[in-house]
């Protein structure tokens, strides 16, 4: 199998951490590609039509993607728990909301990166971050019991969300005011499938 990956994508992120976590590090080759949403790489573009990381370039079947395609598959793979039946759709649904804060977050890059400066809207970029603050704020007070508990694709994908965050919009000091989600992460952080996958660049 083939893993597509550009930089320090946060969605890429979250399937190398699933792929340590699961013990199947090795058998995936990482390659990687351009994933600029001006020009996508042609390699990219043939695995996914959409232009976008990570995809799983697989012999015994059609390309796998998203993110959340990808980690199922590899969890379903090595049967390794990460969606625990007995509570999948909290599961689906914490990863959902991390997913979620990382488009936002990405997006506010984009629009910085890829947009002429004197066409940078303001009042958009910020209505990504409230996104983002709106689902740190509700991980802080409503999913402490459920992060608190045994790991699952929910942790991976908020540890990954948090984790770009640092990485790339440090100073919005996401950590101000949520006490218990900052104290959480400060412990997860140190898991050695995260330090391995640390963004760079």
């Amino acid at each position: 199998m083939q893993l597509l990956r550009a930089g320090p994508s946060p969605f890429v992120r979250k399937v190398l951490v699933t792929l340590h976590e699961t013990d199947q590090f090795d058998d995936v080759e990482q390659v990687d590609v351009t994933a600029s949403p001006l020009k996508p790489d042609s390699k990219l573009i043939a695995a996914n039509p959409m232009g976008k990381i990570p995809a799983l370039i697989r012999s015994d079947g059609p390309t796998l993607y998203d993110s959340r395609v990808i980690c199922q598959f590899l969890d379903e793979r090595a049967g390794g728990g990460l969606y625990p039946e007995r509570r999948r759709w909290d599961t689906l649904t914490l990863e959902a909301t991390a997913d979620g804060i990382m488009e936002a977050a990405v997006l506010v890059i984009y629009e910085m990166r890829f947009r002429p400066e004197e066409f940078v809207y303001e009042p958009w970029v910020e209505g990504q971050w409230s996104k983002v603050s709106r689902a740190l704020d509700a991980l802080n007070t409503r999913w402490m019991s459920h992060l608190n508990g045994k790991m699952d694709m929910g942790h991976i994908a908020i540890g990954c969300a948090l984790g770009y965050l640092d990485f790339r919009h440090e100073a919005r000091s996401w950590r101000t005011g949520r006490d218990a989600l900052a104290a959480w992460y400060e412990t997860f952080a140190q898991r050695d499938s995260i330090v391995a996958t640390a963004p760079v660049g």
